[in-house]
Parts: structure tokens; C-alpha cells; sequence
């Protein structure tokens, strides 16, 4: 099988056990397109089979997130995974939410939390701070093209729409939104609702999913999660390129889905006429 099932993940739930529940039901190789947290749900891409191999050109796609931040209160992981341990001295009024948010939109650099899969001196980043340990993040370099109120839930809590790059910390928007407003902030929920061409309207229960007796009609093509314009290949030309022979081809820079026969190839970038396969998609 070849493909993507794009899951709606529940919370509460591992996005490693969500792929080896399908890789157990397909009995095919399967991987997971950007970790969900266990206590956030929406949209997690799985591939299946040589689908894996588009991870790589799919992780600069922008996601988009529903989150509930709440203002009374702060934890150490920044989420409700830990115990609350400092509480706000005042609450910030909606106004002046809304006041902080576009100076935390753009091109930000964004320190991640000291609870994270980050490596610090070989050991996970959150393991230490479980620890009591100090720990300083390098900041990376994100990108956050929009975020807005989209409801009041609460005095104190609020639901907020982010869409951003890959890479993003959501908690770290909190914290950073909590530091602008001299608060105390909390991640209280989260919900993916988009990542990419995978959007939470098309996407499945894991429960569903296993349940259904035709379980390849959850298959999305691989050529259809991403928008690069086509170009087709000869047999003769096709077999030449996969066996790394360098011949040039009439095409402009960029990047295509490649085909040939009507089957597809897999994602080329095309530079001086030479093409580069960056993902080659074939049903082994």
C-alpha cells in the first residue's frame, strides 16, 4: 500500500501508538508526519509505505492549531502535564491580549520550552527539567503568520487560532504572550486542525479507521498532497534518471512531480536542466 491516512488523533493518545496500530493493521511500513503532543488532538498525518519518504519535502507545510490558554496560572511544562506553580497577580483583559498579539507574529526567534525532545548534552530536554535541572534552549528561528482571538472561554482562559511554520512551540507562545502581558500563562488544550494539504475535515478516527473492512479507501495519493506542477518522463527517460544517470531535460528551475506512464515518480528539483529526485515514491 501506498499513501497517506491523514488521522484525527484523540487526546489522551501517543502519535507513536497511533502508527504502529496502523502498521499493524496494514501490515505495511508506516511513519508519522510531525509529533501531537498525547494531550492534543486533530490532524496527524501517517504515511504508508514509500509515502514516508515525502516527509522531508512536506515539513516546510504551514499548520494551522486551535489553542486554550489560560491566563491565571503557569506550570513548569507549560501545559496541564505538570502542576500548577505560580499564579497570576492580575487577569489581562481581552484588549490587551489583543494588543500583544501582532508583536508575536512574523518571522520570530522562539526559545522552546525547557519541556521539549530537545537534546541537551545528550540527554532529552524535558528528562532534565523533570529533574530540577536548569536548562537553556538555543532560540530557532519560526515563523507565526497569523494569530488571533477566536473566542472567550472564561475571565481567564481563551481560545486562540495560530498558523504557523513548522518547528513552532504553541507553549511558547503562551509563555511569551503571558511575559508581554506580566501574567502567568498555561497551554490548557490544543487542537491541530490543519498540516499542509491535511486539514481536520478530511481527516479520520484512528477507531474508524481500524474498524473499516476497506481500509484503503483512507489512502490519499502522494501526488496529491502536494501543489508542484507535473512533468512527465519518458519509460527510457525515467529509467535512465533512477539509475543516477544525469541527462538534460527541457525543463525550467523548480521543483515537479514527476511521472511516466501515468505513474508517479515521486518530487524532483530541476536546476540547469539537470533534475534532482528529492523524494522517489514507488509501491515496493
Amino acid at each position: 500500500m501506498l499513501g497517506f491516512i491523514n488521522i484525527n488523533k484523540d487526546r489522551g493518545v501517543s502519535s507513536a501508538l497511533v502508527v504502529n496500530k496502523i502498521k499493524k493493521a496494514l501490515k505495511a511500513k508506516c511513519g508519522h508526519m510531525g509529533t501531537l503532543d498525547p494531550l492534543a488532538d486533530g490532524v496527524l498525518p501517517v504515511g504508508v509505505g514509500q509515502a514516508t519518504r515525502m516527509f522531508d519535502v512536506l515539513l516546510d507545510k504551514k499548520k494551522t492549531y486551535l489553542a486554550e490558554f489560560d491566563f491565571s496560572f503557569t506550570t513548569p511544562s507549560l501545559d496541564l502535564e505538570t502542576k500548577e506553580s505560580l499564579r497570576s497577580p492580575f487577569l489581562p483583559t481581552e484588549s490587551d491580549i489583543n494588543a500583544v498579539l501582532p508583536s508575536l507574529t512574523g518571522e520570530i526567534e522562539q526559545i522552546p520550552p525547557s519541556y521539549s525532545a530537545k537534546f541537551v548534552d545528550g540527554s532529552r530536554s524535558y528528562k532534565l527539567a523533570r529533574r530540577g535541572v536548569e536548562v537553556e534552549l538555543p532560540p530557532k528561528k519560526i515563523t507565526v503568520f497569523s494569530l488571533k482571538t477566536v473566542d472567550k472561554l472564561s475571565e481567564s482562559r481563551y481560545t486562540f487560532e495560530i498558523c504557523c511554520s513548522s518547528g513552532t512551540y504553541i507553549r511558547s507562545i503562551v509563555r511569551d504572550m503571558a511575559l508581554k502581558l506580566g501574567v502567568c500563562g498555561v497551554m490548557t488544550g490544543l487542537t491541530r486542525t490543519k498540516s499542509g494539504a491535511f486539514t481536520i475535515e478530511n481527516s479520520v478516527k484512528l477507531s474508524e479507521f481500524l474498524a473499516a473492512e476497506d481500509k484503503s479507501k483512507y489512502l490519499i495519493p502522494p501526488d496529491s498532497v502536494v501543489d508542484y506542477p507535473a512533468a512527465e518522463l519518458s519509460a527510457t527517460e525515467a529509467k535512465r534518471l533512477l539509475d543516477g544517470l544525469y541527462d538534460v531535460f527541457p525543463f525550467a528551475d523548480g521543483t515537479y512531480r514527476f511521472y511516466s506512464e501515468g505513474n508517479f515518480l515521486g518530487i524532483g528539483a530541476v536546476s540547469g536542466g539537470i533534475i534532482g529526485i528529492k523524494a522517489y515514491i514507488r509501491d515496493l
